[in-house]
């Protein structure tokens, strides 16, 4: 299982549950972009193992790569917002700042001439 889908697994076991009990207002608008973000980076890594070409496949990690760090922000703003304790989701901040390293040393080896 690749770590892109690990995340989502886990952000949706756990986190996804407890934001999105029907809290209105700033909560679910954070819960929705955080959403959105955590689940567009495996779709992402998904589009670039069909990549039609190098440039294809460096793009769509590059992307993947933003939405990854995008996923950190909204974890971030979360917790500072005091709406879920960093306790409830430490474990995907770790996941979210692994897959952004990862996904930054793929497109760097990618990117270099072989």
């Amino acid at each position: 299982m690749r770590k892109s889908d690990r995340f989502y697994i886990d952000f949706n076991g756990g986190t996804s549950k407890s934001l999105n009990d029907d809290k209105p207002g700033v909560a679910r608008t954070l819960s929705q972009q955080l959403l959105r973000s955590g689940t567009s980076i495996g779709a992402n890594v998904e589009e670039a193992q069909a990549a039609q070409s190098k440039a294809d496949f460096i793009s769509k990690l590059m992307i993947a790569l933003k939405e990854s760090r995008e996923t950190r922000y909204w974890l971030r703003l979360l917790i500072a917002t005091e709406i879920v304790p960093q306790s409830k989701i430490s474990q995907l901040q770790t996941e979210a700042e692994e897959l952004t390293k990862i996904l930054g040393a793929i497109i760097i080896s990618t990117k270099s001439p072989t």
